[in-house]
């Protein structure tokens, strides 16, 4: 059975790596570097900073972007790159890694002794690669786990999370769990604690989820004396465990460089921890002496005999040879820092890096498991004794570039089928802490079976007396048309209604002369939208000194964050009844869960209320008493 599982998840990922190189190709193909800058694929142009001895004893190349340093992109740790000059971009070519990534710098390996001339001359860019190896890796691990679910003593913890063979626990161990702790969480760390294969912590929104991972994660190391590796699929959520792991003290080592750049991330990095170790000064001495050899064989370059030619090829030769010195000596420092550290962080992928491939762990925390395509979390999971899940999967789901592959399966979470096949593995935290009852309360009927409760900290917390924490807008027979945009939707009169509506707000909040001023955040699912309110916002003069408290975003990036306000566009507005986007109704309990004390929603009730989550939502609203038609503002 397991056997068959893995096939099928094996083929399944092997469409969804056609797809996404189809769409790959299709953004690439034909395109102008600017083109691709503006995509996030490019980094054009850019100078050479510096090169280094690297890993391997080839050449690590330090570069900057010169220009547009404020463009998004897609660069990150351990993707492949190909450096480039504009001469003959299809000609001059050079494949490296990316060794490390921060601001507008970053550092790639190259398999070379040297740099060609063609680096010397013309303008320089680098281009990201298709994302092969993420794929390999996901492969690699589903063929290990389909060999080692043939081998009965192996197999245990692979049976339990691919049939129903129950999971075990240990009866219940005394020992102390933090009073700060609510219930559920006190019962989730005692599930995590005691579980001899798996658990798994549910966490909605504001329910302290983090929290309880890291008491769980001390717990273990106290009284079992575990190594823990935890991992994520994004960076940002590795970063925020990371943090909250150095903060309690935990010799915790951080795999790949972090998104976020903070003093705590940075000394948690395996590059931070091998610079202080005592054994790099020889490495540092090493490299410098083989970069001597090297610079020596350079000045042979342009000279062509053959006692030149030989001359050259042995100052590589010694050069490589400490280069070897130099590989040995560093993996003693890493395996002396790896059999120290309690906790290695790292992506999913990341936890096969070359520096960890090998470690075994006594347990495996995979956070944001709702978020996380199921062949990625084999990675860990085959280095694990024991599995922890957490994450809510009536949150954001994992991107899916197959339509075929996703609804044949993929889309389908490793924590969505667990939930449904272990029951008793699951703790649902129920007490939140960020929003008043009112927000909470219709994703909790929705979402949560009304299982969850608003702290009595936050229940009725306001921004100011009297005003209302949940505010429904329709803009039904206001004539608010949505348009089509390239690829995306907007709505202009929805957007203008909106920024009108909260400068309004903004004008009655300053009126009440609050110590402090609310954060704000305006959310849509479109991206078009997005901008355009982006742009009504930064040219309103009420609004202009607020900028650094109002952020304009989609509903993806406000995953896992919070604001004291949030609006919400809905924007689609047509006769067709046709929601698109919207139909993700986890997208939408994302972005109606991210307000503290306000939240407002925008949208035409004529085309929403055909489906049900909306209907049912404008009826939530109507019995708070808190339903409005657009034109109550617009004629007052």
């Amino acid at each position: 059975m397991p056997k068959e599982y893995f096939k099928k998840l094996q083929d399944l990922l092997n469409t969804e790596r056609e797809a996404d190189l189809q769409s790959y190709l299709k953004l690439t193909e034909n395109t102008s570097p600017a083109d691709r800058r503006s995509l996030g694929l490019t980094w054009y142009p850019i100078a050479i900073r510096n090169n280094e001895i690297g890993r391997g004893d080839y050449l690590t190349v330090e570069v900057e972007r010169t220009t547009h340093q404020d463009f998004s992109h897609q660069f990150r740790f351990g993707s492949s790159v190909v450096l480039f000059s504009n001469h003959d971009p299809k000609i001059d070519q050079l494949e490296g890694i990316i060794t490390h990534q921060t601001g507008s710098k970053m550092k790639v390996n190259f398999r070379v002794d040297e740099l060609p001339d063609w680096t010397r001359d013309g303008k320089l860019g680098v281009d990201l690669l298709f994302d092969n190896n993420s794929y390999d890796e996901m492969q690699s691990a589903l063929k290990r786990a389909s060999v080692l679910a043939e081998d009965d003593s192996e197999n245990k913890l692979i049976r339990i999370l691919t049939t129903a063979e129950k999971p075990s626990f240990q009866i219940e161990e005394k020992f102390v769990i933090p009073s700060t702790l609510n219930d559920s969480q006190r019962l989730a760390v005692n599930k995590i604690v005691t579980a001899n294969h798996l658990a798994i912590v549910h966490g909605p929104p504001g329910t302290g989820k983090t929290t309880t991972l890291v008491h769980a994660i001390k717990s273990l190391i106290k009284h079992n004396n575990q190594k823990i590796l935890v991992v994520a699929p994004s960076n940002t959520a590795v970063d925020l465990l990371t943090e909250k792991l150095a903060l309690e003290g935990l010799n915790t080592i951080r795999i790949g460089n972090p998104a976020r750049v903070s003093d705590r991330l940075l000394t948690s990095t395996l590059e931070h921890k091998m610079a202080d170790h005592p054994d790099m000064k020889t490495v540092k001495s090493l490299k410098k002496q083989a970069n001597e050899y090297k610079n020596m064989a350079h000045k042979y370059k342009r000279s062509f005999g053959k006692a030149e030619r030989d001359q050259r090829k042995a100052l590589f030769n010694e050069a490589h040879k400490i280069g070897k010195e130099v590989e040995k000596i560093e993996q003693y420092i890493t395996d002396h820092l790896f059999d120290k550290a309690q906790i290695i962080t790292a992506t999913l992928v990341g936890a096969n890096h070359y520096s960890v491939r090998n470690l075994k762990y006594n347990t495996v925390v995979i956070d944001e498991a709702g978020q996380a395509l199921e062949p990625a979390c084999w990675i860990p999971i085959l280095k694990a004794e024991k599995i922890i899940f957490a994450g809510d999967h009536f949150q954001l789901s994992p991107t899916i570039k197959s339509q075929e592959a996703g609804s044949n399966g993929l889309s389908k979470t490793l924590l969505e089928k667990l939930i449904d096949i272990h029951p008793e593995s699951v703790v649902l935290l129920n007490e939140q802490y960020r929003m008043h009852q009112n927000i909470m309360g219709y994703s909790s009927k929705v979402f949560y079976q009304n299982q969850l409760n608003a702290h009595q900290s936050v229940a009725s917390h306001l921004i100011f007396d009297d005003d209302e924490p949940l505010v429904y807008i329709d803009t039904a027979g206001c004539s608010f048309d949505e348009k089509l945009e390239g690829t995306s939707t907007i709505n202009p009169d929805e957007a203008a209604f909106l920024v009108n509506h909260l400068t309004s707000f903004v004008k009655e909040v300053t009126s009440k002369e609050i110590d402090n001023f609310p954060s704000i955040a305006i959310i849509s699912p479109y991206k078009q939208q997005v901008q355009y309110i982006k742009a009504l916002v930064e040219e309103n003069e009420a609004l202009i000194s607020l900028q650094n408290k109002i952020s304009v975003n989609t509903i993806d990036s406000f995953q896992g964050q919070e604001r004291d306000v949030v609006y919400i566009s809905l924007t689609r507005s047509n006769s067709d009844a046709i929601i698109g986007f919207l139909s993700d109704t986890r997208r939408m309990n994302v972005a109606m869960t991210r307000a503290r004390k306000k939240l407002v929603v925008i949208g035409d009730s004529a085309t929403l209320s055909k489906a049900k989550f909306y209907a049912d939502f404008i009826e939530y609203a109507d019995k708070l008493g808190v339903y409005h038609s657009a034109w109550e503002f617009i004629n007052s």
